[in-house]
């Protein structure tokens, strides 16, 4: 058997063949998924820059569990890269026809997905992840607060290391989110390819789903308090408002 390494990947033993042997099969499919039409569905499908941007950031990563929240060319290329691929969608049929698309497709690996069909607004809070999460697509309603609601249900699943993509950031609803993201502690922003964001789950703390905490958010901390004409202030909220966030910790300390 042949040794040393080809790009990133160790050749010299069984699992590094095998890991080499994906890689080509992977890549082969992505060419086919890329020359699917652009309206292959009318519910909007990902560019090829962000699929193969998909494929560059799985690269090298054991993604044995990820989900996603709609559904398209991502999920075809998805059920290659992960060995547990589970899909929150809509049944469009006649309105977009994502799903059937996808599901008709011989470019699927079925052994490796499970759909879970129905509004994400009632899945996602009725789903038990078993296992932790190595990669997240969030690509489904786009209103607002839908994505927020993904997101919460999701990110306590997602282990460190993890990727989180986000799509369609350029929507306002969805770019709160990212603006939310790309100042957390939880997060690190890795790549933007148009309008889909890319970070990286850090070793940080999960943020605990069910207290409130929001003075802990780098978000928070950084904006506080929201200066705007609609907030009318009293006199001595406007003196508080003047007092520098040191002086204002030794006026507390003092005070016991």
């Amino acid at each position: 058997m042949a040794k040393g390494w080809i790009g990133l990947y160790d050749v010299s033993n069984q699992r590094g063949w095998w890991l080499l042997d994906a890689l080509v099969a992977t890549s082969a499919v992505l060419q086919e998924i890329t020359h699917l039409p652009p309206d292959w569905h009318g519910a909007g499908c990902l560019t090829e820059d962000v699929l193969r941007a998909i494929e560059r950031h799985s690269s090298g990563r054991s993604i044995r569990h990820s989900a996603e929240t709609g559904t398209g060319k991502s999920t075809l290329l998805l059920a290659h890269l992960s060995a547990d691929h589970t899909v929150f969608a809509q049944n469009d049929r006649g309105d977009g026809d994502s799903l059937m698309r996808v599901q008709e497709s011989h470019l699927l690996r079925r052994e490796r997905v499970t759909f879970v069909v129905g509004p994400t607004q009632q899945t996602l809070p009725r789903h038990v992840f078993r296992e932790p999460l190595d990669l997240v697509l969030l690509d489904g309603p786009h209103g607002f607060p839908f994505v927020e609601l993904e997101y919460y249900f999701i990110y306590p699943h997602l282990k460190p290391g993890a990727l989180l993509i986000v799509d369609d950031i350029d929507i306002p609803s969805v770019f709160g989110l990212f603006d939310f993201l790309r100042d957390d502690e939880m997060f690190e922003l890795i790549d933007v390819v148009h309008q889909t964001a890319f970070f990286q789950r850090t070793v940080a703390p999960t943020f605990n789903a069910l207290g409130d905490g929001w003075w802990l958010q780098r978000y928070n901390r950084k904006r506080h308090p929201i200066r705007d004409s609609a907030i009318v202030l009293s006199w001595k909220d406007r003196v508080k408002r003047r007092i520098p966030a040191p002086l204002k910790r030794i006026l507390r300390r003092m005070r016991g």
